[in-house]
Parts: C-alpha cells; sequence; structure tokens
C-alpha cells in the first residue's frame, strides 16, 4: 500500500483522528506501539485562517510521529483551500478532508458528515484543495446520511476523479452517528470496484487483533484504522500487529507496564501542551482505559480521574489503582 511517496508494509494500522483525544502526546505513544499512521485531531478551516490560537496549535506535529496526517473540516471552499495551504507549511505527511464527523454542532452547519447532503459542494472542495497543495489529499468520510441515502459506492469513484490519494470509510450513516454495528460490506464493495486504484482504509468497530484481521481478510482493504478502541490503550496496535504477524502475545505489557504507559501519556501531554490541558487530554484516557475493569467499585474511582486537575492527583490516583490490581 502507498499514499504519496509513503509505503506502507503489510496491514497498516492507522490512529483515527478524534478532538480532544489525538493530541501529540497520545500519537507519540501510538506510534511507538506499532501505528502506521497516525492523525491530529481535526481543525476547523475558517478558524485557522482566522487564526485562533486554540486551531493554530494543533498544526503542532513532530517528526518522531511521521508520517502523520493533519485533518480540516469546514463547508467554505475557499476557507477550506486557503486553510490547507496553511496547514501545508506545517510539513503534514497528508492533508485529510473530513466528511464524516457526525457531531451535531459539525454536520448540522453542513461541514463533517453534513457534507453527504450536499455531494457537489464536497467535490468541488476536494478538487480544489487538491489542486492548492503540493501534499498528499485523503479523503474520511461514511457510507452516506442515512440508511436511505447510501452513496458511498458511487462517492469513492466521484472522489478519486477528484485527485484524492487514499479513502478511508467508516461502516456507518450520519444518522447512525456512534450507535449500532458498523457495515463493513459497502466497504468491500468499494474496494472490489475495479475502477477503484487508490488504497481504501477501513474504519468502525475495530477493537480486538480478530476484528482487524476480519477486515484484511473478509473485506480485503488496504490498511485498517482504528477509533475509540484506543482510549487508554496505545498498547492495541502491538496486540494487533503481533497477533497479524504470528507472533505470540507480549508478555511484556503487563499491567504495571501499561499503567507506567498510562503515566508517560501524562507526563508527555504536559510537556508537550500545558499541565491543564494536558490534564484535560489525558484523564479521559484514563477513565476509558480497560485495564482498570477488574477493579471493584471503580466509577467512584472513575469520576475522582475525570475530576482531577493537578498531575500529582492523577498519578495518586494511578498509583492506587496499580496497587488494587495486585
Amino acid at each position: 500500500m502507498k499514499i504519496g511517496t509513503i509505503e506502507f508494509g503489510p496491514h497498516p494500522l492507522f490512529l483515527a483522528p478524534m478532538e480532544d483525544v489525538t493530541d501529540i502526546g497520545f500519537r507519540l505513544l501510538c506510534k511507538r506501539f506499532g501505528a502506521a499512521m497516525v492523525y491530529t485531531e481535526f481543525v476547523s478551516a475558517e478558524a485557522l485562517v482566522r487564526s485562533i490560537k486554540a486551531t493554530v496549535n494543533k498544526l503542532t506535529i513532530s517528526d518522531d510521529e511521521r508520517p502523520v496526517g493533519i485533518q480540516l473540516y469546514g463547508r467554505d471552499a475557499d476557507a477550506m483551500v486557503e486553510a490547507a495551504r496553511i496547514v501545508e507549511q506545517s510539513r503534514p505527511d497528508v492533508i485529510d478532508l473530513n466528511f464524516g464527523c457526525p457531531v451535531k454542532k459539525v454536520a448540522s452547519k453542513g461541514a463533517g458528515a453534513g457534507m453527504l447532503r450536499n455531494i457537489p459542494l464536497m467535490l468541488d472542495i476536494t478538487r480544489r484543495v487538491v489542486q492548492a497543495v503540493k501534499t498528499p489529499v485523503t479523503v474520511k468520510t461514511r457510507l452516506g446520511w442515512d440508511s436511505d441515502n447510501l452513496v458511498i459506492t458511487t462517492l469513492a469513484e466521484q472522489l478519486q476523479d477528484c485527485g484524492i490519494q487514499a479513502l478511508t470509510i467508516h461502516g456507518r450513516t450520519r444518522a447512525q452517528m456512534y450507535t449500532g454495528q458498523a457495515d463493513w460490506t459497502l466497504i468491500g464493495e468499494v474496494k472490489r470496484n475495479p475502477r477503484i486504484h487508490i488504497p481504501i482504509i477501513g474504519n468502525g468497530d475495530i477493537s480486538t487483533p480478530e476484528d482487524a484481521r476480519a477486515a484484511f481478510d473478509t473485506y480485503g482493504v488496504d490498511a485498517v484504522m482504528i477509533g475509540r478502541a484506543t482510549f487508554g490503550r496505545a498498547w492495541v496496535f502491538k496486540e494487533i500487529h503481533d497477533f497479524l504477524a504470528g507472533l505470540p502475545t507480549d508478555a511484556s505489557l503487563t499491567i504495571d507496564k501499561k499503567i507506567d504507559i498510562l503515566e508517560e501519556q501524562l507526563r508527555i501531554n504536559i510537556e508537550r501542551i500545558d499541565e491543564y490541558r494536558g490534564i484535560l487530554h489525558t484523564r479521559r484516557h484514563l477513565a476509558a482505559s480497560p485495564i482498570f475493569k477488574g477493579i471493584p467499585d471503580f466509577k467512584s474511582t472513575r469520576i475522582t480521574m475525570l475530576r482531577a486537575e493537578r498531575a500529582d492527583e492523577l498519578l495518586s490516583i494511578l498509583e492506587s489503582c496499580r496497587e488494587r490490581l495486585h
């Protein structure tokens, strides 16, 4: 599989772009554990054009996390083109266009998955962005707006004709949001289309090594993108990669080691962002991490995690969890 000049090995696993989740600290850890490509949180084109500081800060990337994509969303073609040119100055390996975010405040304004209700505009934006930059442009979208408008098989060809170099498909409609089960059958249909020559990346409900194996073997996708299953679990990439390669489970990934990784994630985020936002970003990972499921009555501890405002508080909670898991 290849995007631009980037060559990927067999069965590449990508970290999905997620707002308030895929900050630089988390991306670096996921890269360490085998993510073949990572993506930033999504970037508002309109806010970037207006030089809003918090948005500009999202463009900070590190050579240690390459290949890395910066994801843009917006509904105005001129703003998207200008924003893409600004993004290109940060030298990402890929500029990804978000036509899949289902969140109401985004989609209801016609951006993200809202573009699925205005395909001509989506295609115009895509075509113009591709023409405006030299960086490879990719797209992430969904099956359609709802079950009565499953447009992805036709849309994939149209987006390819606009010049994109890869397409990520989330196996849900916008109407589904994140509910129900992802439907990979249409993703497979797109991949089997003889007219499609760009890489197809599948996304949706990949949480175990067996899920990833089925995605590659059953639907033939070129890569698998993992989203919510990475929360508090950067090592999931290694677990899946080892399974796909026929390697034994890594015995070094003990509970103690995993807690060490979560503590490191906190330290990286504080160092790379700042204490307040570093804690804000990290504590949701801690509260969602599956390693704490073995703790009786964890709910109250989880609430304490989500309310912690200082690094020493979070570290103390983690050490308490370590003791309770032994």
